[in-house]
């Protein structure tokens, strides 16, 4: 078995980082077997290499190896260029043409940006994960391949299949084994010396003196937070080595290329609301919104009973669990009602007439009253319908069409939603 340092020697990779090392070492225990390996790791930390260790260091050495971009190909055209099509299997296609599967029989395939792929595509991929078969576009003939998958990803795939982005059982076979690379700024003491390797390269290749850092340069190099990781300290090395006549590079000169500087200190991180932080907000927002409606109806039921029924002693009595309910059981509030209730209304009914305008005919009274509650009952009627309208709408959306995770989020059963469901015609 190939040596650590020998594999970093021959692929030219550099830094002595422990868990660069365990990544490298694990590609070269799972290269001679073709188990389906998932490089993860953020973008630009060199996950290209792993694939290439694999496939250099396996059986399948002297068969073809093929790196695709899964992001960097349209949806409507990646399952052609994965899997072929035959003549005239859509537009534009004027001959039948052999999918990327088929060309690397015996060899390797390696899926960069493998979260990006979209779903029906995903289904396909289980399937050549699984059997080893696929169709082409356009086929009915199902045909058999023999390729190594080996995956890279910058995604955190736990959220992407959470948010229904990605197949979980997909996931689980390409991640037979995972190999994590670690970030530029978790590696400190390979930064400095990735830079002195990027400006000796560029140095031979523009033909000019090698650029070097000084004391106050290379602090601030290793305090950089580095999000674009290698790649991104390779153009900065690429740059000073062009646009610098100075050839001795300090601290304030270094700070120029470096944008947004900031150092690795402990920093807030994620202040920003995702769409789905609002959404719980805003829902949270109208169930207070709707238990206060229910309390200003509950007032207004009762300020109506005392206004048609005169009786306080009865309407306390028939309502006593509404008004604490309203008053959150606080006898407080409960005695202050009933003092006020008993001033107006125990010694002098002549109180009505100065509060409301009763018509001479006590019918005409009794159904201008019923008339403004029920135009009170109508008007808030309308308004909860179409909260809670939206409400549900709002829930079934989140949970995808889910009633029993729905109906859990609205506090309802799930019979109850259906109900609803059924009557709003959703």
């Amino acid at each position: 078995m190939e040596s650590v340092q020998a594999t970093k020697q021959r692929f030219g990779i550099i830094g002595n980082d422990p868990k660069l090392n365990r990544a490298i070492e694990k590609s070269i225990q799972v290269a001679p077997t073709d188990i389906s390996v998932l490089v993860t790791g953020e973008s630009g930390v060199g996950k290209e290499s792993i694939p290439r260790i694999i496939h250099a260091l396996s059986h399948r050495k002297h068969g073809k190896y093929i790196a695709v971009n899964c992001g960097a190909i349209p949806e409507g055209t990646i399952d052609s260029e994965l899997f072929g099509h035959e003549k005239g299997a859509f537009t534009g296609a004027t001959a039948t043409r052999s999918g990327y599967f088929e060309v690397a029989d015996g060899g390797t395939i390696f899926l960069d940006e493998v979260g990006e792929l979209p779903l029906p595509t995903q289904v396909r991929l289980l399937r050549v994960l699984e059997n080893g078969e696929f169709l082409k576009v356009g086929s009915s003939k199902i045909q058999k391949t023999d390729v190594r998958i080996v995956a890279a990803t910058n995604v955190k795939m736990v959220e992407a299949i959470e948010k229904g982005k990605f197949r979980e059982d997909l996931f689980y076979r390409l991640s037979t084994v995972d190999i994590n690379l670690p970030p530029l700024r978790e590696r400190a003491e390979d930064i400095h010396l990735l830079f002195r390797k990027f400006a000796s390269d560029f140095a031979q290749k523009y033909k000019m003196p090698t650029v070097r850092l000084d004391e106050s340069a290379i602090s601030l190099l290793l305090q950089y937070r580095w999000s674009g990781n290698i790649r991104q300290l390779r153009n900065v090395a690429e740059q000073i080595s062009v646009l610098e006549q100075q050839r001795e590079i300090n601290g304030n000169k270094l700070r120029q290329y470096l944008p947004n500087m900031s150092t690795n200190l402990p920093a807030v991180i994620g202040t920003k609301k995702s769409e789905s932080d609002f959404s719980n907000e805003r829902e949270i927002l109208y169930k207070v919104l709707f238990d206060m409606q229910r309390d200003v109806n509950d007032l207004k039921k009762l300020t109506l009973e005392l206004m048609n029924n005169g009786n306080a002693s009865k309407v306390k009595e028939e309502n006593s669990s509404l008004i604490k309910k309203i008053y959150n059981e606080d006898q407080n509030h409960e005695e202050e009602l009933a003092a006020y209730v008993d001033d107006d209304y125990s010694s002098d009914r002549s109180h009505d007439i100065e509060v409301v305008e009763v018509p001479s005919n006590p019918q005409d009274q009794r159904k201008g009253n019923y008339d403004f509650a029920e135009e009170i009952e109508e008007e808030e009627n309308l308004s909860l319908q179409q909260k809670e309208l939206e409400l549900i709408k709002k829930s079934l959306e989140k949970y995808d069409g889910k009633r029993k995770d729905a109906a859990d989020e609205l506090g309802i059963s799930e019979r109850t939603l259906y109900r609803k469901i059924k009557q709003y015609n959703l």
